[in-house]
């Protein structure tokens, strides 16, 4: 709630703030939507391609090898260049190479392609968590963060229908042509509606107080410079080495659902791709509402005087917890049973996706960008190494079994991080 002190002095706050919100959940829904597109053309793909399942893990990960690696390039570009040109020039990139994979004629430039779309998508979260760092106070933080995470899971699951849809009638290179026109028009709006705190014209001084006394960066700008010393000094922190190992193998639940998923279904479950559409929207709903949830959760425990460690760690140890149990569809049989399994520990991964807020709370000031940067290098390694471990699997056995175990593993292993590594949830000081 706003402060009354400074409604007094200056009036209602405006909530010039909350649109700036709706433009990066906007902006990760079609961040998602693009990068995950590949999952639900995989099952036709594939056999058009004549590429395997090992094969295929590999151009899962494709992708992941170039967005980790952008992640600090990616990072020290935003402290550079601020926000608005930095996501522009994301948008504009990650769309185009979209649009490209329509063209794809064999596994050379497919793999060409995923690796230029994780370089143009690298710069994304650590914009939105900067966005939320610069516009928020840490008591709204959670929600704002849980608002634009549930992009990663919306788009897929109201558009999934029409996207296989899509795939029936028009073929699978349709879904990467309409993926990147949509990216497109995104990027036209970004230009012309974000701007930072001290730059838009809809914030009073009333919202900017608000802002600053709750923690809120709302100068934004730029990093003249980067002090190197001071960036390797992070990896130092055990704060660090927490939210990233936790993320990694929360990511890892996250990743099977946009690569391997479709396929499972298709596969495993030998459901038709019409009746994946309706299967699929049901886990990532689940999952939107979890991410949601979640960020409620910790905002409500911070307001009625929780302290940070317990408002920012309990949703997250609870989630990876709850999400272990995808385990438990190896051992039922009805594909109604399966679907209800996948869709509880897809929102247990959602109520788990709150590690930008953990960002936000304890990167150094001047910083965010590289410590967002750093943060989701190490978050998508998952996505490196869980496409690969599963294709293999399934490569090797011909079943999903042992990959939902090494999934579900993962995420005990997320929850022992956040437990026994992380420690104070505090902002760095350097």
């Amino acid at each position: 709630m706003p402060d009354t002190n400074i409604m007094t002095a200056t009036g209602r706050p405006s909530r010039a703030r909350f649109g700036m919100l709706g433009l990066i959940a906007t902006g990760t829904l079609v961040n998602y939507l693009d990068r995950t597109v590949l999952g639900i053309a995989a099952p036709a793909l594939t056999k058009e391609l004549a590429i395997d399942a090992a094969v295929m893990g590999v151009v899962f990960s494709a992708f992941s090898w170039s967005y980790a690696a952008s992640q600090v390039p990616g990072g020290l570009f935003l402290d550079r260049f601020g926000t608005r040109v930095t996501y522009a020039l994301s948008v504009g990139f990650w769309s185009l190479f979209t649009l490209l994979h329509s063209l794809a004629g064999g596994l050379t430039s497919l793999l060409g392609l995923r690796l230029a779309l994780g370089v143009s998508e690298a710069p994304c979260f650590p914009a939105n968590s900067r966005v939320v760092a610069t516009w928020f106070p840490q008591s709204e933080r959670a929600f704002a963060t849980g608002v634009y995470t549930v992009g990663e899971y919306i788009g897929l699951a109201f558009l999934s229908p029409a996207m296989f849809w899509l795939l029936v009638h028009h073929g699978w290179r349709s879904l990467f042509i309409v993926c990147g026109v949509i990216g497109f028009a995104f990027a036209l709006v970004w230009v012309a509606k974000y701007r930072d705190p001290p730059e838009h014209k809809g914030v009073n001084a009333a919202e900017l107080d608000l802002i600053a006394a709750g923690g809120g960066l709302v100068g934004g700008g730029k990093t003249a410079r980067i002090d190197w010393s001071k960036a390797s000094r992070l990896l130092s922190f055990r704060q660090m080495w927490g939210i990233c190992l936790g993320q990694f193998a929360g990511n890892s639940t996250l990743v099977f659902f946009l690569t391997w998923f479709p396929t499972y279904l298709a596969t495993e479950r030998h459901m038709a791709f019409l009746k994946i559409g309706f299967y699929a929207v049901l886990p990532f709903i689940a999952a939107s509402v979890g991410v949601l949830f979640g960020g409620w959760w910790s905002d409500t425990m911070l307001r009625r005087g929780k302290s940070a460690n317990v408002a920012r760690k309990a949703p997250i140890i609870t989630g990876l917890l709850l999400a272990s149990t995808i385990i438990a569809a190896n051992f039922v049989e009805s594909n109604t049973a399966v679907i209800a399994i996948l869709s509880l520990a897809f929102f247990a991964q959602g109520m788990a996706a709150l590690g930008w807020t953990l960002v936000s709370d304890i990167a150094p000031k001047g910083m965010l960008g590289l410590t967002g940067g750093v943060f989701n290098l190490a978050a998508n390694l998952a996505g490196i190494v869980t496409p690969l471990v599963i294709g293999a699997i399934v490569s090797v056995t011909g079943s999903f079994f042992y990959a939902l175990a090494y999934v579900g593993s993962l995420a005990l292993m997320g929850a022992l991080a956040y437990i026994f590594v992380l420690g104070d949830v505090k902002r760095i000081e350097l």
